[in-house]
């Protein structure tokens, strides 16, 4: 464990490399803790989440979700005089504001903290050296990677350099009225969703049968039909061939030749690890296939002197995921609190419309893991739509051990359901039971009452006598 105090042989004791939502906080804390921290980026500070991921997207589905608002006004007794109108400049210019707003919090947090600040790019030049943007060299006793991952285009594509990422989808001069988006991970399915309640005719290209792979299948389901109600068109099981320039934007081919015409092409494919130029492999870090630091559970690459947190481990690619990583890190190696990031059970949202929220097991991960599954689910039209005119369904789903009653995963499609994933994925971690759902009294009328008054189990999924167990597992229902 390094100590707290200053290492005179060293400009700092802590150098960072990237401004994003781990690195920020692990400066900061280890700066409370003691320590002399310095830390560079080369663009904006707040990373990923703030300047080009989650804090923009979501101004941006809040601004998508009006038109549902409109479309069901009347029901509830309110005239609009007028079609309303969409103006794309003026969203990128609020959504700008805001981000601008948050980096510059950012900043002024590490100024505030006693972090010295270079606004350049870094890299790794040794176990104890980062050269700065100028040519300089600072050294440091410890060295904390966390430049978070980028988009990643698939070179071999003919015309990939004609499509766009999610990272400059959101500051396109042009609003694109006809959109394709390829890839139905939850970046693709999310823009989808704002895009074609924004106005746009948008096409879902999928190599798979269905979108979002590895959430529950009902989920899946329900987020794919409800978008396909609102206007989307999936072309699953299909694979691109070309994008080519035509006369009037683009022109997207598919293996089995079906041509779609479009202003923009958005690939959604996957993200990557951002290592590459860092000069971490030279500075003798271990990485992985995909670029990847490698790490142990204390975020410790193959150099001692070297840590990584965040999206650049590709161990969980979440913002707040990054952030306890950075908390852990500072605490554990400057604070004296010896700590690891708890990657298990993480609760997360699809920020769709109607948007998904999720923690713990599927139900097909479930039934793999344990001899005795009870599912418990519900599918309803909620109140608001009573009157809005909307076919929207709620979909709801406990996930519980059959043997000890246990809440081995919630899953939940429907407004709030990523408010309501933070709360109770607080009851998955803290290991509660389907009965202490059952003695909790409902709060009337909401959505979320659903998930303490679901009395009747749907199924019984129970490993048969002569199937193979894993361990310490029963071999059928209690």
């Amino acid at each position: 464990m390094t100590s707290s105090r200053h290492d005179v042989e060293h400009d700092c004791d802590l150098f960072v490399v990237g401004a994003g939502s781990g690195g920020t906080r692990a400066a900061r804390v280890a700066a409370q803790h003691g320590a002399r921290v310095q830390i560079a980026e080369a663009y904006r500070f707040g990373g990923t989440c703030v300047i080009r991921g989650c804090v923009p997207k979501k101004l941006m589905v809040y601004a998508s979700r009006f038109r549902d608002a409109f479309d069901g006004a009347a029901g509830f007794g309110w005239t609009i005089p007028q079609a309303p109108t969409f103006d794309w400049r003026t969203l990128v210019e609020g959504k700008e504001r805001e981000i601008s707003r948050l980096s510059g919090i950012y900043l002024a947090n590490l100024k505030k903290a006693g972090v010295g600040i270079h606004e350049t790019h870094a890299t790794v030049a040794g176990p104890h050296e980062v050269r700065l943007g100028d040519g300089t060299v600072v050294t440091a006793g410890t060295i904390l990677v966390a430049t978070g991952g980028e988009p990643a285009i698939p070179a071999a594509l003919p015309g990939h350099e004609l499509a766009i990422s999610s990272e400059v989808i959101f500051d396109l001069p042009v609003f694109p009225r006809r959109l394709v988006i390829v890839g139905s991970g939850y970046i693709g399915m999310e823009f989808a969703s704002i895009f074609t309640r924004l106005g746009s005719q948008v096409a879902l290209i999928n190599r798979g049968a269905n979108v979002l792979r590895g959430f529950d299948e009902d989920m899946r389901d329900g987020v794919r039909d409800a978008l396909t109600q609102a206007g989307v068109r999936f072309l699953m099981q299909a694979q691109l061939e070309r994008i080519e320039r035509c006369a009037d934007g683009l022109t997207v081919t598919l293996r089995d030749g079906t041509r779609l015409d479009a202003d923009q092409v958005l690939l959604a494919t996957g993200r990557h690890p951002s290592t590459k130029g860092l000069g971490l492999a030279e500075a003798g870090v271990a990485l992985g296939d995909k670029g990847e630091v490698k790490v142990d559970a204390a975020s410790r690459s193959s150099v001692p002197s070297i840590y990584a947190v965040g999206d650049v481990t590709d161990r969980v690619a979440l913002t707040p995921v990054a952030i306890r990583e950075g908390q852990a890190f500072a605490d554990s190696v400057f604070g004296g609190i010896d700590h690891a990031a708890d990657h298990a059970t993480i609760p997360t949202a699809v920020f769709t419309t109607p948007e998904i929220g999720t923690v713990g097991l599927t139900e097909e991960e479930a039934k793999a893991r344990h001899a005795c599954v009870d599912i418990y689910a519900a599918s309803f039209k909620p109140m608001y739509d009573a009157l809005s005119g909307s076919d929207e369904k709620v979909v709801m789903k406990l996930v519980v051990d059959g043997r000890t009653d246990a809440l081995l995963g919630i899953h939940v499609l429907g407004e709030g359901a990523g408010e309501m994933a933070q709360l109770f994925g607080i009851a998955v971690k803290a290991g509660l039971s389907k009965s202490d759902f059952d003695r909790t009294c409902a709060v009337h009328p909401t959505i979320a009452e659903e998930l303490v008054t679901m009395r009747t189990r749907r199924i019984r999924h129970e490993r048969m006598a002569d199937e193979p167990t894993g361990p310490g597992m029963a071999d059928a229902c209690g």
